[in-house]
């Protein structure tokens, strides 16, 4: 079964850190573009980041440029994404995808909800 399990979220104060996984099975995620998301409430989901499947670049919204890292373990089939310098308006739940532009019809997982509060 083709599955993508994000983690790692939880409550953090601003400028805090955490870092989120995105574990695969069924497939291996290094012949994909692999794509971070959020949807804060009530909105639609954004691309944050995404990594490229051929040569490993990555790319980032303007908004978390300089503060968030993707990277990428083929070991353990999974990406990651290292959060730091945690503001309230990163609050959302984040997910992944096997995309960078994934399908409007796209069945998200579950997802991991990033808080960031004092």
């Amino acid at each position: 079964q083709v599955q993508l399990v994000e983690s790692g979220g939880g409550l953090v104060q601003p400028g805090g850190s955490l870092r989120l996984s995105c574990a695969a099975s069924g497939f291996t995620l290094d012949y994909y573009d692999i794509g971070w998301f959020r949807q804060a409430p009530g909105k639609e989901h954004k691309g944050v980041s995404c990594i490229n499947s051929s040569d490993g670049s990555t790319y980032y919204a303007d908004s978390v440029k300089g503060r968030f890292t993707m990277s990428r373990d083929s070991a353990k089939n999974t990406v990651y994404l290292q959060m730091s310098s945690l503001k309230p308006e990163d609050t959302a739940v984040y997910y992944c995808a096997p995309d960078c532009v994934p399908p409007r019809d796209f069945r998200w997982g579950k997802g991991t909800l990033v808080t960031v509060s004092s």
